[in-house]
């Protein structure tokens, strides 16, 4: 399959394995026996493949560390997103077998997987492992499949951290046969200080100039410098837009409004308000009002009234934050503490509106709103063993 538009070359190609369908229900069974396995080993910043874990959850991961981390004074961030090549094609099987002999896997089943994968074209598998992980406290590691996101955060112009950081990815990418491709590697620098004390140092990767963008799409999203999610909506709003055309035919074609609906909440709602939580609460009201005037548009073809984009925000931000309260391997789930009361949450204290707006701190704010008796409480202290009566009268 093209991986661009116009492909040129056989590196433009992204080779796809088809297997039958028996095999691929034998390697759902196999994977749910491995998941069992892995799930308290697994790092909690790998959010693909594992249930309540999505883009959303990664790509807030990221921003609240820096998001936070912006709150304090003289300080800034640094976002590299690394890049790699055939990441799963490069996948060595012995150095596989080996990270599965350290989760302690079952001998009989890394056998399997060792004959399953020797001697065969390249397939994908899941690369679930836990060793890449941020050294530094002042670093965070967000992982996504193969998208992994070092998030840097500076203090006093001091990069030391970051930047030891980097080159231990890079060393540990070699080590695990992974070939890092440094010209898709970019990074942003998200620095908000009046003074910030000349320009910053680019960084370098095995020699190579890592390219300093002013944004970048991490898993779907746009993410500027300035934290601002203008170029977000409109290439959302571009694409909704292209999608009314099919939803005008559909119309022509005297569907009924049921029918009209479900298409545009599959093809139009789905794209404008994709990982709406993210950034819906730091958009500009410009930006509000041109989202909401797709919706608009698609109401008078439609005919019938069709739910807000705000009120979709509001919807799926107690969903998440719901997930993440009961979740309690969720690495976002000491954000929701109770307060001694245990009737609230505390509240995250921030210093900024940029911050105030983000989705953890508006989660907390609505899940506080909501009528007490809904919260999702915590499991109850576990009780005493019963003590035998009898026992206590004999001594």
């Amino acid at each position: 399959m093209p991986k661009h538009s116009s492909a040129k070359s056989l590196n433009d190609f992204r080779p796809v394995a088809l297997t039958p369908i028996i095999m691929k229900c034998f390697e759902r069974l196999v994977l749910a026996r491995i998941k069992n396995h892995l799930s308290p080993s697994l790092d909690p910043f790998q959010f693909a493949y594992r249930q309540n874990r999505s883009t959303e959850d990664a790509i807030s991961t990221a921003l609240h560390s820096a998001l936070s981390y912006l709150d304090k004074n003289n300080s800034y961030v640094r976002i590299l997103f690394v890049a790699f090549s055939s990441t799963f094609n490069t996948i060595v099987p012995s150095t596989l077998i080996t990270k599965l002999h350290d989760l302690d896997i079952d001998p009989s089943l890394r056998n399997w997987i060792l004959d399953f994968l020797t001697n065969r074209p390249p397939v994908k598998i899941n690369d679930h492992t836990h060793d890449c992980k941020a050294i530094h406290g002042s670093n965070t590691i967000v992982k996504f499949a193969d998208d992994t996101t070092v998030v840097g955060l500076i203090s006093g112009n001091n990069e030391s951290a970051y930047r030891d950081e980097v080159q231990r990815q890079a060393v540990w990418c070699a080590d695990n046969h992974l070939s890092l491709n440094t010209m898709k590697t970019k990074e942003t620098i998200v620095d908000f200080r009046k003074s910030k004390g000349g320009t910053h140092t680019p960084l370098h990767i095995d020699g190579a100039e890592v390219e300093r963008v002013t944004s970048f799409k991490f898993l779907g999203v746009h993410i500027s410098e300035d934290l601002t999610w203008s170029l977000n909506t409109s290439s959302a709003i571009k694409k909704a837009l292209q999608r009314l055309f099919f939803l005008r035919r559909l119309k022509k074609a005297h569907l009924s409004p049921q029918i009209l609906t479900n298409f545009y909440c599959s093809t139009i709602e789905s794209i404008l308000t994709n990982c709406v939580t993210v950034w819906y609460g730091n958009c500009s009201v410009s930006d509000q009002k041109a989202l909401q005037k797709v919706v608009k548009t698609a109401e008078r073809i439609i005919g019938s009234p069709l739910p807000s984009i705000e009120s979709v925000h509001k919807k799926r931000c107690l969903r998440k934050a719901r997930c993440i309260a009961k979740d309690n391997s969720h690495p976002n789930h000491r954000l929701f503490n109770y307060l001694p009361s245990g009737k609230r949450y505390r509240s995250l204290g921030t210093r900024t509106s940029r911050f105030r707006r983000s989705f953890f701190p508006q989660a907390v704010t609505l899940l506080n709103s909501i009528p007490k008796c809904t919260l999702p409480h915590p499991p109850p202290p576990p009780q005493p063993p019963p003590v035998d009566t009898a026992i206590l009268l004999n001594s």
